[in-house]
């Protein structure tokens, strides 16, 4: 395990029931760092992103945080720690403008000066709105623009701009670039690449190689609730991480791989 990782799990394993999900688990993440979180269905990905959203504990095991032991005993205590997660479906409200969906649960007010105090201040919203998303350098016709009218390049990337409304260390990313077409996934990997250029510990979970190949600085695999393998990007390859994921030589997964590309 690193010495200097922002996030650490050691020797972590969950149970549900007679289903050991997952087995003394290790995984740590860098401030200023992209990992790849891969494996088929049922490797324990899910569980793993859970346990460190704070929504499900571990029965054992350590987690670490800037190298001290802490308990995420649940998502608010996760969130407090600097740790920001977006899931799948986004969690966006179609009807919100994007101003509103960022404020979302943590509207501001008015105190004062000249305004009706207690009522939403719109103003300095729209003002934090767009100075957050010029910083993210994420493109949208207006922050006055209803989500709906949205890409789905554009969603993804305001699900990712309200994870930073809370100034996160941390930012946990479920599936980024599933269902976007090649413009919307290049967009939402240039913003996982500022995110890791402003320091922040990037974990992206994703089936795509092609695009975890294209953003990340490590991979980690896991099968069947375990953690198997390792990669530095620049020095794996495809073949190697298909073969760690699925379990099968190297041989025959070069031999599936030029199958599938004749």
């Amino acid at each position: 395990m690193s010495a200097n990782a922002l996030f650490a799990l050691k020797g972590v394993s969950k149970r549900f029931g007679a289903v050991q999900a997952l087995t003394k688990v290790d995984f740590e993440v860098k401030a200023g760092e992209v990992v790849a979180l891969c494996g088929d269905n049922g490797a324990g990905k899910s569980t793993l992103i859970k346990i460190i959203s704070g929504i499900i504990p571990i029965d054992e095991g350590d987690t670490l945080f800037e190298g001290r032991k802490v308990s995420l005993s649940g998502p608010k205590v996760a969130s407090a720690l600097g740790i920001a997660t977006v899931y799948q479906d986004l969690a966006l409200c179609d009807n919100l403008d994007v101003v509103g969906n960022l404020f979302l649960g943590r509207e501001q007010r008015s105190s004062g000066a000249g305004k009706a105090v207690g009522w939403l201040d719109e103003t300095v919203m729209e003002q934090q709105a767009t100075a957050l998303l010029q910083r993210l350098s994420v493109s949208i016709p207006s922050v006055r623009t209803q989500v709906a009218a949205l890409s789905g390049g554009q969603r993804q990337s305001i699900a990712v701009a309200r994870a930073m409304m809370g100034e996160p260390k941390m930012v946990l990313l479920d599936e980024p670039t599933a269902a976007l077409g090649v413009a919307q996934t290049r967009q939402v990997l240039d913003l996982i690449r500022r995110l890791r250029e402003q320091g922040l510990a990037v974990v992206v979970i994703s089936h795509n190689l092609m695009d975890v190949f294209s953003v990340a600085d490590r991979i980690i695999v896991m099968r069947l609730g375990k953690r198997v393998a390792t990669f530095d990007v620049k020095e794996a390859k495809e073949v190697e991480v298909v073969s760690a994921i699925t379990g099968a030589k190297k041989a025959e997964v070069t031999e599936t791989l030029k199958m599938e590309g004749a």
